[in-house]
């Protein structure tokens, strides 16, 4: 029996990247995939690639910059279906490249939303049907960068942090009814996250980087990621050496700043 076998999987940012490799993924272990993304074109094309049809599937597009009015008509629909959902991946999210000192508020703004409130209006919604029915899982797509922050990505690692705090949380209030939380940290990923970045003034960065060219791949992220789940493992790193500065920080912040204070970023 396969993995994840007959599992109803609600998978946001599914139409690229991590969140395209996580559909097909989990596709592959016979999970039923609920895809979320706002270019319902994509999503389309992923779900026929994943090998996925509108027996085990569901094409929800969403613009979660709006997620508090929008999930729960989206949880209906998903329960007309479905009637409940298993596993909530909050993968959707949007990197920052801009100093402080040249980032509107806006952008802050902009970049919490998305990447931190779209996914706690996510697990409200969700939640009460897990309550309900004594079992669920969030998997929450986080970041290294929700140990350490660097520069030009403040907003981008805030808002991993407040990810970890707000979900540590729903982990621990949770844990009697059976409802877990895997935390998922990744290093450097071959997508377009640093292209799609925004910069202070909200334009599009557009810039692939060296990082992210030389990084696992997203098909290598979603296997992990599925791992992790199979194995109950509430946080997990995965990558290279870039993933090694937060223990760094951990057991030697002293160090870790000596060194991220010289260290140049682009």
């Amino acid at each position: 029996m396969k993995s994840f076998s007959g599992k109803v999987v609600w998978v946001t940012g599914a139409s690229a990247g991590i969140g395209e490799a996580l559909v097909k993924a989990f596709a592959n272990e016979g999970a039923k995939v609920i895809l979320t993304a706002r270019r319902e074109d994509e999503l389309k094309r992923v779900q026929k690639e994943a090998g996925l049809d509108d027996s085990n599937s569901l094409i929800i597009p969403l613009d979660l910059y709006n997620a508090e009015k929008a999930v729960g008509p989206a949880v209906e629909k998903i329960k007309q279906k479905f009637s409940y959902i298993d596993i909530m991946v909050c993968n959707a999210g949007r990197s920052q490249r801009s100093l402080i000192k040249d980032t509107s508020v806006e952008v802050d703004r902009t970049i919490m939303e998305l990447n931190y409130f779209a996914s706690v209006a996510l697990a409200k919604a969700v939640l009460p049907g897990m309550i309900e029915r004594k079992q669920g899982r969030f998997v929450i797509m986080s970041s290294v960068m929700a140990k350490m922050s660097v520069p030009l990505r403040s907003a981008y690692c805030a808002s991993k942090h407040a990810l970890h705090g707000f979900f540590d949380g729903l982990r621990t209030e949770e844990f009697k009814d059976n409802i877990r939380v895997t935390l998922i940290c990744p290093g450097y990923v071959k997508t377009d996250v640093s292209v799609n970045a925004i910069t202070g003034d909200g334009k599009v960065h557009g810039k692939m980087e060296e990082g992210q060219t030389k990084g696992m791949t997203a098909e290598t992220c979603a296997r992990k990621t599925l791992r992790a789940i199979l194995r109950n493992r509430e946080e997990v790193y995965m990558g290279g050496t870039e993933i090694l500065p937060h223990q760094v920080k951990r057991f030697f912040p002293r160090v870790f700043s000596y060194i991220i204070k010289r260290l140049k970023f682009h």
